[in-house]
């Protein structure tokens, strides 16, 4: 009984509003990946010619270091930078601010990416859901029908329609899922390429603070001399 009155309400309400739902998600998928785009690109930095300039820089010392920096805002140069504001600190906290920046930054890379994993990850149970939905609607009518007037292959072409139809929405449901996923394993991989070069340009800041000052200077001496 109940099983009758849940497949009853299921054929009335039908699966388009599951089609409209899948579309609406595409639309924000496509959205947060444009705008993670764009925030990369804004965010870039060039770690490969910022290095020599860092290096020579903390030579200078911590406003020249800090004058490199400044310009870029992504989470290379903002780690690097926190790091060379503290370095007075000692080579221990030098070391534990850049990680805590580092974590901080890592939200601002990580956002909106939950949703495109989620949407890649659900998006086809929704369109099988809908196909379910649709399928149960078609043995609905072929039951309805078996005691109507007419051609066994009307009636069968008629249902072989419905269930046509009904598989619709698992191919939205595919068809969702499958760049959601895509974008979302490009834009990890992007993030862990970030978080490597961070990790570069840390190391360099924290190689300075653990330098004697001695050392340093005679390093200077020595570049000078050349």
């Amino acid at each position: 009984m109940i099983i009758e009155q849940i497949a009853q309400i299921l054929d009335q309400v039908g699966a388009v509003w599951l089609l409209y739902i899948l579309m609406a998600l595409s639309v924000a998928s496509v959205a947060i990946v444009i705008e993670r785009v764009l925030f990369l690109q804004r965010n870039k930095v060039p770690v490969a010619t910022l290095q020599p300039e860092l290096l020579r820089a903390l030579d200078a010392g911590k406003d020249a270091a800090e004058k490199v920096l400044a310009p870029y805002t992504g989470m290379e140069a903002q780690v690097a930078l926190a790091g060379v504001r503290e370095m007075h600190r000692g080579p221990a906290a030098v070391e534990e601010i850049m990680t805590a920046r580092a974590a901080v930054e890592k939200l601002r890379y990580d956002r909106f990416l939950g949703f495109l994993g989620s949407l890649g990850a659900n998006a086809p149970f929704i369109g099988l859901l809908g196909t379910v939905i649709g399928i149960m609607g078609a043995f609905a009518d072929l039951k309805s029908s078996m005691g109507a007037d007419g051609g066994g292959a009307n009636r069968t072409e008629a249902i072989m329609g419905s269930i046509s139809e009904a598989l619709v929405a698992t191919a939205v449901g595919l068809f969702v899922a499958i760049p959601a996923v895509w974008a979302y394993n490009e834009f990890k991989g992007r993030i862990r390429n970030v978080q490597g070069n961070t990790a570069a340009l840390g190391g360099i800041v924290l190689a300075h603070v653990k330098t004697p000052p001695d050392a340093s200077a005679e390093d200077g001496n020595r570049a000078s001399e050349r």
